[in-house]
């Protein structure tokens, strides 16, 4: 079978190769066999390959924190997937064409689902949906202000926040972006900048906004921090800039804004089983009713994944870039 692997830490169209490996065999008690449909490209999987993540496992590795699969063969003992059954893995290593995990590991989902979307189901929908529930405990009618929100991430957070009755302040770098923003129900849009804070400020009717999403981090996490009332909080959950996130003194200091981080995997880790299968059941719906989505620019083959990584890496993309290891879908 095949599988991406990288033997060095670099550039990732340059280190990632597609290589033939064995297959992973039959699945013992426990355990779940899936052949791979589709993955997506993330910006944690490429600093994966440049081994700036927070994982750098030995090397040759394998990337990919997230997939969408279709069960081929479950071990004894596994009744909530069955052959056929469609599903996400909770586990890494996914750029491959066929996994072998723990049942617990996977996730089933809609049997109709549209599988370009269900492989960005895993990590993107759960992580702005959580952001705007767990962080702070916002009421309808409040503000939300977030920058790079053409990303997936923060196109989601639009979206899953006019569904809680939240409005939206989305920061991006240039104007061209307001109007697809707004179809999607951004409630404003303005182009980042060192006055931020006073134009989100008198665009807002002077509004309190409490929680402030940060993606890029460096000085713009500290620009989000100016949007925000007093004891509000800043959320970084990426760093775009691949700087740590600054803030002006003043802000803590003065004015009681406090800065703090997510990552999915320890919000993840406060919930049970039941509670993680009903998180995703609840987004996949929304998935399938269409009120989810997220652009995708183009599906290459495995074989093609220096291509592909290639592409994933250049800005103003069109959507994600997905892999398909097993034929079209």
């Amino acid at each position: 079978m095949k599988r991406v692997q990288i033997g060095a830490y670099g550039e990732p169209a340059t280190v990632a190769a597609c290589v033939e490996v064995p297959d992973v065999g039959a699945p013992a008690a426990g355990e779940v066999v899936f052949d791979v449909l589709a993955f997506p490209v993330n910006p944690a999987d490429m600093w994966f390959c440049r081994g700036s993540y927070r994982l750098k496992p030995p090397l040759p590795a394998t990337p990919g924190a997230e997939c969408i699969g279709r069960v081929a063969a479950v071990g004894s003992g596994v009744s909530h997937v069955k052959p056929g059954d469609l599903v996400i893995n909770l586990q890494r290593e996914n750029w491959a064409q066929r996994r072998r995990v723990k049942a617990d590991d996977v996730i089933p989902v809609p049997a109709g689902i549209d599988l370009r979307q269900g492989a960005m189901l895993r990590i993107n929908p759960p992580t702005a949906l959580l952001m705007l529930t767990d962080i702070v405990d916002l009421k309808p009618g409040e503000w939300v202000v977030q920058n790079v929100a053409n990303s997936a991430v923060g196109r989601l957070v639009i979206r899953l926040a006019k569904a809680r009755g939240l409005k939206t302040v989305n920061v991006v770098r240039r104007e061209a972006l307001f109007p697809e923003l707004k179809a999607l129900g951004a409630d404003l849009c303005v182009v980042d900048g060192p006055d931020l804070g006073e134009r989100v400020k008198a665009a807002t009717g002077g509004a309190q906004i409490r929680l402030g999403l940060d993606a890029v981090s460096g000085q713009a996490a500290g620009r989000i921090s100016d949007c925000l009332a007093d004891g509000g909080t800043v959320c970084t959950y990426g760093s775009m800039s691949g700087e740590d996130p600054v803030l002006p003194r003043s802000a803590p200091i003065y004015r009681g804004v406090s800065l703090t981080g997510f990552m999915l995997g320890r919000f993840l880790a406060k919930r049970s089983l039941e509670e993680i299968r009903a998180l995703y059941a609840d987004l996949a719906a929304q998935i399938m009713s269409g009120y989810l989505n997220a652009p995708v620019e183009k599906v290459y083959p495995i074989e093609d994944i220096k291509a592909a990584l290639a592409r994933a890496d250049q800005g103003e993309r069109a959507g994600k870039i997905l892999v398909a290891p097993n034929g079209p879908i």
